[in-house]
């Protein structure tokens, strides 16, 4: 994947975005603490960042002149034509400033490359998903015999993509969304 940067503010400096590499998961974990306090996104032991650091991006700055991860989020693929958009969070300090946006143009890009025909998402943040153009849905958009399949999983955003119940408690208050790519 190439490494995208351009200017969010006047003042600010250029941000970009790269793929995430093995130093980067306790950093990771440090921009998702405030975001999980808030609720919403759920928190996960180091160890799980470490396993899934492949799915993430990173956005970087030169802060201090030194880079500074600011922002982050995975693309998690669920199926041979379906990924979800997973752990978007912006340092506080960071925030209102686009690196989220870019961070999703990333990745709905990354899933563009990989062939996948939409993208599922799980968020309080309607409009700004809405803005990459995600739609609420109901149900579960998928045939029955990927259903069944996918009810393997022990992935816990299958089961928020399938809508289980026993789900149902963390996710209370978000909308399920989806793009078509």
């Amino acid at each position: 994947m190439s490494t995208s940067s351009s200017q969010d503010r006047g003042d600010a400096p250029p941000v970009v975005v790269r793929n995430a590499l093995p130093a980067d998961a306790r950093r990771i974990r440090e921009i998702i603490a405030p975001t999980a306090a808030e609720g919403t996104v759920i928190d996960k032991g180091l160890v799980a960042y470490f396993e899934s650091i492949q799915e993430f991006v990173v956005a970087e700055v030169v802060h201090d002149g030194e880079p500074r991860v600011i922002g982050c989020g995975a693309l998690h693929v669920l199926w041979d034509d379906i990924a979800e958009v997973r752990t978007v969070a912006i340092d506080p300090d960071f925030r209102r400033r686009g690196v989220g946006h870019r961070i999703v143009e990333t990745l709905l890009a990354r899933a563009r490359a990989l062939g996948l025909k939409r993208v599922f998402c799980l968020t309080f943040e309607v409009a700004f998903f809405r803005g990459h153009g995600f739609q609420p849905i109901a149900g579960t958009p998928v045939g029955t015999d990927v259903y069944a399949q996918m009810l393997r999983s022990h992935d816990e955003g299958v089961a928020e993509f399938l809508d289980l119940a026993r789900v149902k408690p963390n996710t209370l208050g978000n909308t399920r969304m989806i793009v078509e790519l």
